[in-house]
């Protein structure tokens, strides 16, 4: 039996959260069968390749927040995607309670 290697299995769980919510690492990684997967989630997606339609701007940490530095081009991108989705974003801050997907 050939196993779905772990980086595939995160990317059908990357596609799969919806336009308007957000996942963090950890569900990710729980929902690709790598529990405490949250670590190889971030590193999965920090290699995304730079033409990818995977919607890894949907990804942030277990406290809401936007793990990217607040100064850098990266932060900023993700920041204008989760707002043009229709997301409130306070400072990095994202309500888990208002848009984590709930599959």
């Amino acid at each position: 039996m050939n196993e779905v290697p772990a980086e595939q299995r995160i990317y059908a769980v990357l596609a799969a959260i919806p336009c308007g919510s957000v996942a963090t690492y950890g569900q990710v990684g729980k929902l690709a069968g790598l529990p405490r997967g949250g670590r190889l989630v971030g590193r999965t997606l920090r290699n995304l390749p730079a033409d990818s339609s995977l919607p890894w701007h949907r990804v942030i940490n277990a406290s809401g927040k936007i793990s990217l530095p607040a100064d850098s081009d990266s932060f900023k991108r993700q920041k204008a995607r989760l707002q043009e989705e229709g997301l409130l974003v306070n400072g990095n801050r994202i309500s888990l309670r208002q848009y984590q997907w709930q599959p």
